[in-house]
């Protein structure tokens, strides 16, 4: 990473509270009994849970989730392998325009500079999104991962794990149309091609951590997040209920799960896609990695009709997946462009 300079400086009602402790206050579900009803359903108490947690977050964590733990260190043992090479070898997979995929040490959240490097790969390599919303328009562009050739073991590193978290998507899934009130399959056939991504994060110390963020205020825009953090923490969610930013504690071996924009519609707004950030700190480092479950690029993104009536109208009007993955291809190539030309 560069040197501090003013590209990170948040506006001051943005800077964190470097003073806050970590809570547990965000609920922590076990999901171990998804993995042993004999007959596939889940209990009424983890729906619940799943329900309440939801409601009052749109974060929760989950232990016992099933994915294998050698996946998940594998997965990171490859993570850190490649943010420890140097700045050369790291951008010879530098994204590229056009491209989601790769590497990149200058990313923008709300037009202020994020202090991390990231490198995002697709789970369907390659995979394809429509060049343009309108129906007619059948041109597709197509999007490959960039694999850095002297780490042979992160590609499959990487597809193995992203296998376990597609799996662990679908199960949660599953559970969000029950607490909902649906079918269990209700979901299903919005995830005929696979869009989803990986993100492994990388947060270097920072000499001005008051100053600056890991990642600024947003909102994840598919259907759910699923984060596994290092034990230094970070991450940060605003409280629904009062706005104010409350630091999530790690737990060993979970996950934390939060609700993407695609499921606050689904839901009319029952479930919220709530604002979260990162901070950094001037002695450590800090690793993470995301998996962003999103449906299929030919997805129409609208209100269950199921969840709406008279007293309850639709909130939003549809909208098509595979569009959003494309202004963020667009909005991601303007902003490095912006970035590289400052040189």
């Amino acid at each position: 990473m560069k040197e501090f300079d003013q590209a990170f400086i948040q506006a001051p009602e943005h800077r964190p509270n470097l003073s806050a402790a970590e809570s547990d206050c965000i609920p922590t579900i076990d999901l171990s009994p998804i993995f042993n009803s004999p007959d596939g359903t889940f209990p009424d108490d983890l729906v619940r849970q799943i329900a309440s947690t939801s409601i009052d977050w749109g974060f929760f964590l989950v232990v016992n989730h099933g994915v294998p733990a050698e996946k998940r260190q594998r997965m990171e043992a490859a993570s850190r392998e490649f943010f420890r090479r140097s700045l050369e070898e790291k951008r010879t997979v530098m994204k590229e325009e056009g491209m989601v995929t790769g590497y990149s040490d200058m990313e923008l959240t709300k037009n202020v500079r994020d202090w991390k490097e990231v490198f995002d790969f697709i789970v369907a390599d390659p995979t394809v999104v429509p060049v343009s919303p309108e129906p007619n328009d059948h041109r597709l562009t197509h999007w490959t991962n960039q694999w850095p050739t002297y780490l042979p073991e992160f590609r499959e590193a990487g597809k193995e794990y992203a296998e376990e978290l597609e799996k662990l998507g679908h199960k949660l899934v599953e559970l969000i149309a029950v607490s909902l009130g649906l079918p269990a399959q209700r979901f299903r056939d919005y995830f005929k091609e696979k869009t989803s991504m990986v993100r492994l994060n990388h947060y270097p110390p920072c000499s001005l951590p008051e100053m600056a963020l890991g990642v600024g205020r947003h909102n994840d825009p598919g259907v759910l997040t699923m984060l596994v953090q290092d034990d230094v923490g970070g991450l940060e969610v605003k409280r629904k209920r009062d706005g104010e930013w409350i630091r999530v504690k790690p737990v060993p071996d979970s996950y934390v799960v939060n609700i993407g924009n695609v499921t606050q519609v689904w839901s009319n707004d029952r479930y919220e896609s709530v604002e979260h950030r990162v901070v950094v700190n001037d002695k450590k480092e800090r690793y993470s990695i995301a998996f962003f479950f999103n449906p299929s690029h030919s997805t129409i993104v609208e209100p269950l009709e199921e969840l709406i009536d008279p007293k309850n109208p639709p909130k939003y009007q549809s909208y098509l997946w595979g569009k959003v993955l494309l202004n963020k291809c667009a909005r991601l190539s303007r902003d490095l462009k912006l970035q590289y030309s400052s040189f």
